[in-house]
């Protein structure tokens, strides 16, 4: 894993979280995108070399949906860039880890994505991302 790739916060509005992320951050997000497969929209920050990602559910069977109806609004992931995603998915499960996406998809923001179930890294959903290369 290179580094933190972005942080995802959950939220049930996009255009109010926004307008708040944007008085936090003094300044725009940069980016909105739907993930249709998934059933959300997002929203990209970026603060320093860091991203932060609003996701809003555009449909009430979504995971962001049912993770704001158990949990509430709030930090939803962290992300890891990283070179291969396909050798850290079988790294990670010869560590023991619980992979909830053997195969990548294709996430926001030009990656291809994979997650790691929260139960197997002390309660946390980690994504990891590769930039796809054109």
């Amino acid at each position: 894993m290179n580094k933190i790739e972005h942080i995802g916060i959950a939220v049930k509005n996009l255009d109010d979280s926004n307008e708040l992320f944007s008085k936090l951050f003094g300044k725009p997000h940069y980016k909105i995108e739907e993930v249709a497969s998934e059933g959300v929209n997002t929203s990209f920050f970026k603060v320093g070399e860091n991203k932060i990602e609003l996701l809003e559910a555009t449909r009430e069977d979504s995971p962001i949906a049912k993770f704001i109806d158990k949990k509430g609004e709030g930090i939803h992931h962290i992300a890891f860039d990283v070179d291969d995603i396909d050798a850290e998915i079988k790294r990670l499960k010869n560590e023991g880890f619980k992979v909830l996406n053997e195969t990548p998809k294709k996430g926001a923001d030009n990656k291809l994505v994979a997650f790691l179930h929260p139960k197997s890294s002390n309660g946390v959903l980690i994504e990891l991302c590769q930039t796809i290369k054109p």
